[in-house]
């Protein structure tokens, strides 16, 4: 199969590219998905400041987006906002399991000491997708010309 890039030239899409690609968004779209079931949910906590349920709908938009331009592009820039997305929802969700973080500035006391299903899931997926992203990265940079030196 192969496609045409802006510049008019045909650029060949590898089944495995359309792979990793489709999979790297599946699990923001999870990713996502999970944040904005648990939305509601978590903004009663704080009305004050950001609130948790905000930071949860925000990095759902973050994802989504995301997730778009991957599947739209597949190209380093994509991959590389995927993997800084995925990471830092993977290292948040870690971060606030184990560390009671107090609140700070706008920002609530997030910490949640239990797994549970939903959780857990997002945060499968968001390690997932972090390591296709990172993946996708490298894959991308690896099949572009090297431009010659005249």
């Amino acid at each position: 199969m192969s496609v045409r890039s802006h510049s008019g030239r045909a650029v060949g899409v590898r089944g495995n590219d359309v792979a990793l690609r489709v999979s790297t968004a599946v699990a923001l779209f999870i990713d996502a998905g999970v944040h904005v079931h648990l939305a509601p949910g978590y903004q009663a906590g704080n009305s004050a400041g950001i609130g948790q349920g905000n930071l949860f709908l925000l990095e759902s938009a973050a994802a989504v987006l995301v997730a778009l331009y991957v599947l739209l592009r597949g190209s380093r820039a994509a991959y590389a906002a995927a993997f800084i997305v995925a990471l830092s929802a993977f290292a948040a969700v870690v971060l606030y399991r184990y560390v009671n973080i107090p609140a700070f500035g706008p920002f609530p006391a997030m910490y949640d000491p239990l797994w549970f299903f939903e959780k857990s899931l997002s945060a499968v997926a968001e390690a997932a997708g972090a390591i296709l992203a990172g993946i996708g990265f490298a894959r991308a940079g690896a099949r572009r010309p090297a431009r010659r030196i005249t």
